[in-house]
């Protein structure tokens, strides 16, 4: 009987080790910015601040905004859920895409580029984009390199116009 108690414990105790590690590897797999090039600013904008004001930074540096994607908006019409501020706002320009096109087709799936706004708990909101060179590093296309290099400053600038920074 005391082997029998003794193998259960163990196997309990295995149990327990490993559930931990599962819900431990959880809490840390979350990577904020898993991709090269991720640029992650915290502001102290709400996220409907900072929505206007991303808003007013694309158009002031003459980019369009192409989409929006918001998982709040979805949850609370589809689903009568309320969940933090979640947006995706895709920007680009004609002229970007006529010039990323000729340098590369297989690239066109990378447009439009994406700035992310998420709501924290505290009220405000983040501000998270990849670098245009960064997104089209991959297809190793010169002339590519060189419109992404041009975007990287459109885009810094649209982020720091918005957040203020």
């Amino acid at each position: 009987m005391r082997k029998e108690f003794t193998r259960d414990l163990a196997m309990a105790m295995t149990w327990a080790l490993l559930t931990l590690a599962v819900m431990a590897g959880a809490a840390w797999a979350e990577n904020p910015a898993p991709y090269p090039g991720t640029v992650v600013i915290g502001t102290e904008h709400s996220y409907t601040d900072l929505v206007a004001s991303l808003d007013e930074a694309v158009k002031a540096n003459k980019m369009g905004l192409v989409t929006r994607a918001s998982a709040t908006v979805g949850a609370a019409k589809a689903l009568n859920k309320t969940i933090p501020g979640n947006m995706v706002v895709g920007v680009y320009r004609p002229d970007f895409a006529v010039r990323m096109l000729e340098a590369s087709v297989a690239a066109g799936i990378e447009a439009p580029l994406r700035f992310y706004i998420t709501e924290a708990a505290d009220g405000t909101a983040t501000l998270t984009y990849r670098k245009p060179s960064a997104v089209f590093a991959p297809y190793e296309v010169p002339a590519l390199d060189e419109m992404a290099r041009e975007l990287d400053a459109i885009f810094s600038k649209i982020a720091n116009d918005a957040t203020g920074g």
